[in-house]
Parts: structure tokens; sequence; C-alpha cells
């Protein structure tokens, strides 16, 4: 039996690993070292995550709030006074949520795949910068078409950002580490929904203040809350992780260590079109792409149209469905949070998904066919249980069981493009109140999306099962490789 390799000091052998784990390398290759078992402390490991999870997750965090509230906060503009100053009817509302998707969907696929030649730190400053500025300008909007034309901007700057930091994570971390993390940023997601109602609610007294109305000191405030961010996502991103000043050199060591141990079974990182192929030609990444569109439908359509809902269905005014909206968002944070932490800790994710999908089931038949209001609003509470557990899950289940790298890039970045196509379509079928269009449409969403999960889990359970007869030896080896997902220690999840 082979003897754990230990930690020794950070030269020979070991210093050139460590000196090419960065962004463009990690994963290379599977160890030449197959037949010695690769050890990582874990006390040590367990060191390097907290700083990872320190330096990283405030960035991450703060970006992604922001990045959400800026294309969200058009619902909190409109209950503000923004529809009445530029004369949108219903009709022109909704395609001015949806267009933002046009541009945001036909970017995101290219970004993704490009992500390893980009330098992380300059890309997201780009988009960063970027969006803050689209989102002070929209302030200044005096017609519809400069309206649209300011969505569209921001589809731009956005494109690509959500897939792009979800695929740096799983760079970082391994499988059973990243629900933690995508936690973080759907937990930023749940408080900019909070967020956005509680400034929305605050400016609704401001009036007309500087020759501007409530809804364009919404957009000005936001936009300069945003390019605050941007010095530290420039100085503060570590271009690469696996060699950033923060580690000791014992920490390098373990560092190089641990990545050694995940190309056992991530495989070659080099770009390849047949990688690329053989996601695009296989039925799951359609089913998962079409689950994270009908999630998406879900989520874009509540989170966006929430505060309407409230003031134009459920009979309250507009500074009460600006309040009354920060405690749904907030539970729609806490469960994703719960959600993503039990699902690392049993190594579950379509399970979780499918069973809280059971709430907004419950939830849009209640606000469709009980006429009382209170019990309406009980169901925004059941909608917000899977409201960011729908999109956040499903895309860990699809990177958690997609590898290696370019596989997985192009998983996540179809899966992202058909999901936020979601975007475009919530806009059109939430046209007015009562919106039982819209509501309609996302219970039948929530149905279908279960029975694709369901699918995919059977689908997954018999893989795991094949795996194990090979290697009990009951069956011939039929696998075409022996890297990624056709390793046989790769085990899919579900």
């Amino acid at each position: 039996m082979s003897q754990p390799t230990q930690p020794g000091p950070l030269t020979g052998e070991t210093a050139k690993i460590n000196s090419s784990l960065d962004m463009n390398s990690c994963e290379k290759r599977p160890s030449q070292n197959a037949d010695i078992e690769i050890y990582v402390d874990p006390v040590i490991e367990k060191r390097i995550l907290r700083k990872l999870d320190s330096h990283l997750a405030p960035i991450f965090m703060s970006l992604y709030f922001l990045s959400y509230l800026n294309r969200s906060n058009i619902g909190n503009a409109a209950v503000a006074g923004m529809n009445d100053q530029l004369n949108l009817s219903a009709g022109q509302y909704s395609t001015v949520v949806s267009v933002f998707y046009a541009t945001y969907v036909g970017l995101i696929f290219p970004l993704v795949l490009a992500l390893r030649k980009m330098k992380p730190h300059r890309a997201m400053t780009v988009m960063a910068t970027g969006w803050s500025l689209v989102t002070i300008g929209t302030a200044f909007c005096k017609s519809y078409g400069a309206l649209v034309a300011c969505r569209l901007l921001l589809g731009v700057c956005e494109a690509g950002f959500f897939p792009c930091i979800s695929l740096y994570m799983t760079m970082i971390y391994n499988r059973q580490e990243q629900g933690l993390r995508f936690a973080y940023l759907f937990s930023s997601m749940a408080l900019s929904g909070m967020f956005g109602g509680l400034v929305a609610t605050g400016i609704t007294y401001i009036g007309t203040a500087g020759g501007l109305r409530a809804w364009s000191w919404l957009y000005i405030i936001e936009g300069v809350v945003s390019l605050t961010i941007v010095p530290f996502v420039w100085f503060g991103l570590p271009e690469n992780p696996a060699q950033a000043k923060f580690f000791t050199a014992e920490e390098l060591e373990v560092l190089a260590a641990r990545e050694l141990k995940r190309r056992e079974y991530m495989g070659d990182s080099k770009f390849s079109w047949a990688q690329v192929r053989s996601v695009l030609g296989h039925w799951r990444i359609y089913a998962a792409a079409s689950v994270q569109f009908l999630q998406d439908i879900v989520l874009y359509g509540f989170s966006t149209f929430l505060p309407s809902i409230l003031r134009n269905d459920l009979g309250y005014t507009g500074l009460q469905a600006q309040y009354l909206s920060v405690p749904v968002y907030a539970l729609g944070g806490i469960s994703f949070f719960v959600a993503a932490m039990l699902g690392d800790r049993y190594g579950l994710r379509g399970s979780f998904l499918a069973f809280l999908d059971v709430f907004a089931v419950v939830a849009y038949l209640l606000i469709l066919l009980v006429p009382i209001s209170g019990v309406k609003y009980f169901a925004c509470y059941l909608v917000a249980l899977p409201l960011y557990c729908g999109a956040g899950l499903n895309e860990m289940w699809i990177a958690n069981n997609t590898a290696p790298h370019y596989r997985r890039a192009t998983a996540i970045g179809f899966s992202q493009a058909i999901g936020n196509l979601a975007g475009i379509v919530s806009g059109q079928v939430y046209r007015g109140a009562p919106y039982r269009l819209g509501n309609w449409f996302s219970f039948a969403c929530t149905v279908l999306a279960m029975m694709l999960i369901a699918v995919q889990i059977m689908y997954f359970r018999r893989l795991n099962a094949h795996k194990s007869r090979i290697q009990r030896g009951e069956i011939a080896d039929d696998r075409v490789g022996e890297e990624g997902e056709d390793n046989l220690e790769f085990r899919y999840i579900y």
C-alpha cells in the first residue's frame, strides 16, 4: 500500500507545481504520480479556505449585490414615479424590463469560454465600472427610447458576470466547498432586493430635489455606490489565488498538493472544441438549461415585479409595497443559504431544489385562487423559499456534475444563456395587474421544472451505479477516457 506524501519544504518538484498553479493552468493534467496518495493537511486546508473566503467573499458579494441591484431596481423605480414621469404604458414598462436580456444573453456564452484568457480582476473592474456609469445615466432619461437604450447598455456591461464569477469559484473551491460560496452570492441577491426596497422607501420621502424626482435619485445613489467598489476589485482581487501574497510558504505547499489532488479527476484544461461539442451534443445539458430557464422565470418575474404586485394586485400603497417586499427577499436569502450548506454536507442539489419547488406550487395556487390580500402576501413568503434556490442550486448542480474545465465552462455558459432568456419572457407575461398570466405561467414552469429535475436525478443515480459495477468488476469497462467525468472516482451528485 502506498504511503501518503507528507508536506515538506517548498522546494523541488512541489515548488514547480505551485508556480504553475494559476488561472490558466490549474487542473492542467492528472497527477503523474498516480501510484502515490496525495496528502492534504486538513488543518492547514481549513486555514487556506478561511483566508480565501475572507479575501474573496466580500469582493464577490459586493459585486453581485450591486450588479443585481442595478438590474432589478427598475421595479422600485417604477413604484417611485418613473412610469408616471416618462408616461410609460404597461406594455412599454414590460419591454423595458425585458430588453436588458437581449444584449445580456447574447454575450454570456463567448465571455464564459474566454475567461481563462482574460485577467479576472481587469474584466470584473471594467464590467463594474460600466454598469455603474450606465446606472447613473439612467437617472437622466427623459423618454421611453432613452430608457430602452440604457437597459441595452446595462445588459452589455453585466453580460457574463455571474457565469464568469461562478466558473472562477469552481477553479478555486472543491465541489463539496462550493455550495457555501454560491450561497454568499445568492444571499447578496436577496440583500439587493432588501436594500432596493429600503432605499426606495427612504428616497420616496425626498420627493423632488435638484430638479430630479425620487426615482432618478434612486439610480444616482446606487450607481455612485457601485463606483466606490471598483478600486477594491482592481487592487483586491488576486489574479492568481494559488500564489496570493496572503498565503504563507506552508499554506502554499498544501495548496499545491490540494490542486494536484483536484487534477486527478478534473482532467485536461487545454481548450478543445471536442469538449464543447461533447456537452452540446448531450440531452442532459438541454434538460439542465431548461430547468435554469424555468426557475429563472420565477426568479425574474417575482423579484422584479414584487413591488408592483404588492401595490397593484394586493392593494398596498407605494410606500407599503416597498417595505413589505424587504422581509420576503430576506427569507429567500436565508432559504438559499441553508439549502446550499445542507447540500454541501449531504452531497445533494437537485433533490433539495425539487423539495423547495413544492412550496412555490402551493404559493401560486393561493395567489391565483384565494382573493384575500393577507393570504396572497403570505404566499409571497412561500414563493421566496425556492426563489433564489431555483437558479442557484441548479447552477451549482450543473457545475458540480460537469468536468473537465471547458466542459464545465460550456455547460455553465449555455445554461446561463438559455436561463436568462427568462428575463425577456417574464417581462412579457407580467404585463399588468392582477398578473394572472404571469402567475399561471410561473406555476406551470415550476411544475415542469420539478419533472425535469426528477428525470435528471434518476439519470445520475444510474450513472453512479454503472461506475460502481465497473469498479466491482461486474461489467466490462466501457469508458472512453479516464479524465473528468470518465474517472471512476468522479461521482455525480443529485
